[in-house]
Parts: structure tokens; C-alpha cells; sequence
């Protein structure tokens, strides 16, 4: 028997049992979809955190008070010890010295908290900020209508503020027209001198709902820390994207100096846009993994149902298999038959259920444009060909035991069968 006649024998065998047929390649098509759709998801969460820190700048370092080991995260915030001196704006200016730190281009001292902000009645609690001009320059910050803070309002701690468009959504119910009014913030009023361009989520939450004030303003009217120059978060720009290991060098060796610590007891972190990426690429990366193994589990459920059904099928053959031997089938053409049908139910189990992935990922990525988020599943080739394979070793694997049940029935024994 060539491949062509156990081909067309399958194809006629498989269309006299059309419901049996379907609901086993039902079982491929979930499988099958579900790899390619979860794969479609995680690949998409990936590219969508590391665009958002893409976009941030790739020559941005952040530093942060505390010891690398003592970090719980990119955030920072925790594992500060009892010995551990804060930064300070006098930290900022030291690396802000051109003949110090000759790779860093720009400086941002940060101090921020969450705060209530409202206007009309409507109040909402959003992240302010306490900035200074460089920090527009540092995030690649974008305005939408108005102006940044400037060093005047700096230095004159003027009660002005640049909203993010969600922060003006919740209390304006809009992020347009909005320069030169005045909203209360902790009770305070500032004046909006401008709206920033909506950028979504990024490496600490988003900055779209977010207020900033001059650095000033915060220190003494907001944002008091224990001393009068300490800030949160020191955002650093090296002047090119390949001097960011020798800025990130200059940086800890300045602050060493300056903190009186010894290599390898440092009281502070510097994190780069690159230790950012790895992060978040091992996170995703794992989540995939996961994602598709769970997926994987429905393929190999179809699978059985694969053997399932062609078990039942040699039962019910089984007269009909004697009959070939008895008139000189041998027992590869009974095996090659039988291994045809099952690998024709995967592989047609299988190209509907990519089209099915294709339009799952394609449903996601459009319900997340529709609820605002920047989130777009990627159906990769790779995810593709993987699933295409595994459900035709799938289906190879699992027809073979009723293949070989089928080839191995004697013709006498058959041919008596009721």
C-alpha cells in the first residue's frame, strides 16, 4: 500500500464517522489553539514591559538608598539599613560634575509620595513628584499643552504643576484646556502649567497619573523628608548609550567617597536600563513558559482522545482488518493505515487550531486596545511550528499502540470477531 492509498482509505474511513471525527479533532484544535494564543500573550507581555523601559531612554541609570542585596526591587524603598546614609542633592551635584563624572550627561533629584488632588468637587489621590527641570530631559518627558517646571519656579518654590493625563482625567474629566487652572493638592493650591503626553505603564507604575511640582515646593510644603536635602531617587543620563558602565563606575565611586564606604559595602544601588531589561525578560520569560506548559496539557489531552477514538475505531474494524490479511494486507499497510488516520485527525486538528490561536491573540490584543492599555499579543513563527510539531508527534505517538493492536490481530482471529 503506498502513502496515497492509505491517505485517500483514511480521508474515506475519517468522513463515514463525521461526528467521532470532529469532536476528536475538537480536542487537537483546543490544544493547539491554546499553546499558540497563551504563547501569543506572554510573548506580548514581554515586548510590552521592555517597549516601556525601552522608551524611557536607553542611557538612563537609576540610584537608589540601600545596598544592592538589601533592594526588594526596581522601586527601591526597602532594605535600607540602620547605617545607610540617604542621597542627597549634594550626592546630585558631585555627579553632576563634569570633571568627576565626565559620562553623565544629566542629573534628577527625586522626592515623591502619594497625595490627594482635587478641583470642582471632584478629588482623586494620585503620585506627586518633586522635580527639577533636568527630570523633563532625563524621562524624556513629552507636554501635550503648556510648559515644564523651569529653575524661576525652582527657585522661587512656586505652587505650580504639570499633571499627567490621567491625574487630569480624574479630577477634570479631561487632559485638554486645563493651563492655568487651579486645583488643590493636599489642601494647596497650584496652578497647571502643563499636561503631559500619555505614555502608560512604566518600570514604577504609570506616569500618566502623576503630579509634578518643583523640587522645592515638595521639600518644604509636601514632601518633608528627615533632612532638609534628602531625596527618594537619583535619576542619572550618560551621555551616550555605550558610556552607561562607565557612568554607572563613576557614579558608585563618587558616592563611595562621599559615604566613606568600602567596595563591596556600598549603602546605595545603581541600576541600569540593562539590569531592568533582564529582569523583566527572566519574568516573562518564565511566565511563557508556564503559559504554554499549561496550554500543553490540553494538546496531550487531545492526544488521548486521539488514541481513544482509534482504539474504538479498530474495535469496530476488526472484521474489517482480517478481511485486508486474509486477502494479503500485510502488517505495514494495516500499521501505515491506521498511523495515517491519526496523523491526518492532529494535523488537521492542528490547522484549525492555528487559525483559532491566531484569532484568540487577535480578540486580546484588541479588548486590551479597547480598555487603554498598550498590550499587543505576538503570534510568533516559532510558537507557530512548535505546536504545529508537537500535535503531529502527538498524534504519530498516540495512534501508534492502536496501530500496532490493529496490524498485530490475526486474520482468523478477526474474521470470527462479532
Amino acid at each position: 500500500m503506498t502513502f496515497g492509498q492509505a491517505l485517500l482509505e483514511a480521508i474515506e474511513s475519517l468522513n463515514g464517522n463525521k461526528m467521532r471525527s470532529g469532536l476528536t479533532v475538537l480536542g487537537i484544535v483546543i490544544g493547539v489553539a491554546a499553546v499558540i494564543a497563551m504563547l501569543a500573550v506572554g510573548n506580548g507581555a514581554q515586548a510590552s514591559i521592555t517597549g516601556s523601559i525601552s522608551s524611557i531612554g536607553t542611557n538612563l541609570l537609576f540610584v537608589f538608598r540601600g545596598s544592592p542585596e538589601g533592594q526588594q526591587g526596581p522601586g527601591g524603598g526597602g532594605g535600607s539599613g540602620n547605617n545607610d546614609r540617604p542621597l542627597t542633592l549634594a550626592d546630585a551635584e558631585a555627579i553632576a560634575d563634569p570633571f568627576a563624572a565626565p559620562s553623565v550627561e544629566s542629573v534628577a533629584p527625586v522626592i515623591q509620595g502619594n497625595g490627594a488632588i482635587s478641583f470642582g468637587g471632584e478629588n482623586s489621590t494620585t503620585t506627586i513628584t518633586g522635580v527639577t527641570p533636568d527630570y523633563s530631559i532625563v524621562r524624556n518627558l513629552e507636554l501635550s499643552e503648556g510648559e515644564f517646571i523651569n529653575q524661576e519656579q525652582m527657585l522661587g518654590r512656586m505652587s505650580v504643576v504639570v499633571l499627567g493625563p490621567e491625574a487630569a482625567d480624574a479630577i477634570f474629566g479631561r487632559h485638554d484646556g486645563i493651563v492655568g487652572e487651579t486645583i488643590r493638592m493636599e489642601g494647596q493650591p497650584f496652578r497647571v502649567i502643563g499636561v503631559l503626553v500619555a505614555k502608560g505603564g512604566g518600570a514604577f507604575g504609570s506616569e500618566d497619573d502623576s503630579a509634578y511640582i518643583p523640587f522645592t515646593t515638595a521639600q518644604a510644603r509636601l514632601l518633608k523628608r528627615g533632612s532638609r536635602d534628602e531625596i527618594d531617587i537619583l535619576y542619572v543620563q550618560a551621555s551616550t548609550a555605550e558610556s552607561v558602565p562607565q557612568a554607572s563606575d563613576e557614579i558608585a565611586n563618587i558616592l563611595r567617597q562621599r559615604h566613606r564606604t568600602p567596595i563591596g559595602d556600598d549603602d546605595f544601588t545603581v541600576f541600569t536600563q540593562q539590569d531592568f531589561l533582564q529582569t523583566f525578560e527572566t519574568i516573562t520569560g518564565v511566565l511563557t513558559i508556564f503559559l504554554g506548559g499549561i496550554a500543553g496539557i490540553s494538546l496531550l489531552v487531545g492526544g488521548i482522545g486521539i488514541m481513544n477514538i482509534m482504539l474504538v475505531s479498530v474495535t469496530e474494524r476488526t472484521r474489517e482488518i482480517g478481511l485486508r490479511k486474509a486477502l494479503g494486507a500485510r502488517k505495514k499497510d494495516i500499521l501505515l493505515q491506521f498511523l495515517t488516520e491519526s496523523s491526518l485527525l492532529s494535523l488537521v486538528g492542528g490547522i484549525i487550531g492555528i487559525m483559532f490561536g491566531w484569532l484568540i491573540a487577535f480578540a486580546v490584543g484588541q479588548i486590551a486596545t479597547a480598555t487603554g492599555n498598550n498590550f499587543v499579543p505576538v503570534v510568533e513563527t516559532d510558537s507557530v511550528i512548535l505546536s504545529t510539531s508537537f500535535s503531529a508527534i502527538i498524534g504519530l505517538f498516540f495512534g501508534i499502540y492502536p496501530a500496532s493492536r490493529a496490524a498485530s490481530l490475526e486474520p482468523v482471529e478477526a474474521l470470527r470477531y462479532e
